[in-house]
């Protein structure tokens, strides 16, 4: 069974900040402005690990790192509204539930740490490979196939998943099991698969503007 970044066993674990900066993401986020092309160190030495393991003429392609806790806070919102109209009998704890399938609460947002990035594959031309579904789809929108092992996969994205979860996890990166694009060192949920005894990267005081 999928543990969900708000489970208690994942916003208790405890936090011990070790205050390594962000840095610039560089070559691995062509497209990417602003807080995105950030993350901190320790995520990008391991990205760019990973992309030199990947085969010849495949490459990785960073969409999003940091994120403003605004900018989080209104994803939430936003996503949380869909479910309420979809399930209008869903009560608000089933809601937060079902929304931190697809955004994680503010309190354990490894985005909002500089602890996450979401990442496709690319070939060498940059264009990006067949993933299974889109990337940042929800279970609504993609069918579940947004899930990292989602059933029903055709042969050629289970093999570009394949090659992409050998990669990252080699490098220490975890991935979230809903989101095949999602993956984060060094925040709660990385603790909890890991099992470290705490995180090492918390919230960074970022908005929207900054």
């Amino acid at each position: 069974m999928t543990i969900l970044i708000s489970d208690p066993r994942v916003v208790g674990i405890p936090l011990r900040e070790i205050d390594e900066p962000v840095v610039d993401l560089l070559d691995l986020a062509p497209g990417a402005t602003g807080l995105a092309r950030l993350v901190r160190r320790g995520v990008r030495d391991r990205l760019v690990a990973a992309a030199r393991a990947l085969p010849d003429g495949i490459g990785l392609k960073v969409v999003e790192g940091s994120r403003a806790s605004d900018v989080q806070l209104a994803i939430i919102e936003a996503y949380s509204e869909r479910l309420r109209q979809d399930r209008p009998a869903a009560t608000p704890e089933q809601i937060r539930h079902l929304a931190s399938r697809h955004v994680a609460p503010l309190q354990a947002a490894p985005h909002v740490a500089g602890a996450a990035v979401d990442l496709t594959l690319v070939d060498a031309d940059g264009r990006e490979l067949w993933m299974g579904s889109a990337l940042d789809a929800t279970p609504e929108q993609s069918q579940g196939a947004c899930y990292t092992d989602a059933p029903g996969l055709d042969a050629v994205a289970r093999a570009h998943r394949t090659m992409l979860v050998t990669a990252l996890e080699a490098t220490g990166l975890v991935n979230y099991p809903t989101e095949w694009w999602h993956w984060s060192y060094g925040d709660r949920y990385w603790a909890h698969v890991t099992g470290a005894e705490h995180a090492i990267y918390g919230p960074l005081p970022m908005t929207a503007a900054a």
